[in-house]
């Protein structure tokens, strides 16, 4: 598939089949965000596969996202190691978002749906030691919730570019 086509044919998938992802296809996936641009190669990006006792005891703290929680066929955390500088700290938190972009598009050029989620969870601060992280050194970006697609969304209407480009002389 080429770029512009996977660009433009990518979908939020929220429902999935049974179908387990084998490891490798997810661990290729995944690679695809070690080579996302980043100033100053800082690498800020960190996976945590939960696995399933994991998330079902994220599932019994959450009992009201049980649903999403436990439906991917893989759930990924994504997050971001902390610098105490701001300004990398920014940067850092625009690659994790740019290395989460090529895992989506990773993805879907090989079959494999995802859905990138900055809920509730991401700021709760019980959710971080139930997946082993410390607030202090990294911070959650995303829970990415993979599987093969049950069904293709239809792609929602975009503005032109005119209605969002600003050309300066």
């Amino acid at each position: 598939m080429e770029i512009d086509e996977t660009i433009r044919q990518r979908r939020t998938v929220k429902n999935f089949t049974p179908e387990p992802v084998p490891r490798e296809l997810l661990e290729q996936v995944l690679e695809a965000g070690l080579w996302a641009q980043n100033h100053g190669m800082t690498e800020p990006w960190r996976f945590t596969l939960l696995g399933p006792e994991t998330r079902e005891a994220l599932a019994k703290m959450y009992e009201h996202s049980r649903h999403k929680i436990m439906n991917p066929r893989e759930l990924v955390v994504v997050s971001q190691v902390l610098s105490n500088d701001e300004n990398v700290r920014r940067e850092d938190y625009a690659a994790v978002s740019c290395a989460i972009q090529n895992i989506a598009l990773a993805a879907w050029s090989k079959g494999l749906g995802l859905l990138w989620s900055t809920g509730k969870w991401t700021r709760l601060a019980e959710t971080y030691p139930g997946i082993g992280l410390d607030p202090a050194r990294e911070d959650i970006v995303a829970f990415l919730n993979f599987g093969f697609p049950d069904g293709t969304p239809s792609a929602p209407p975009r503005k032109p570019l005119a209605e969002v480009l600003t050309v300066l002389p």
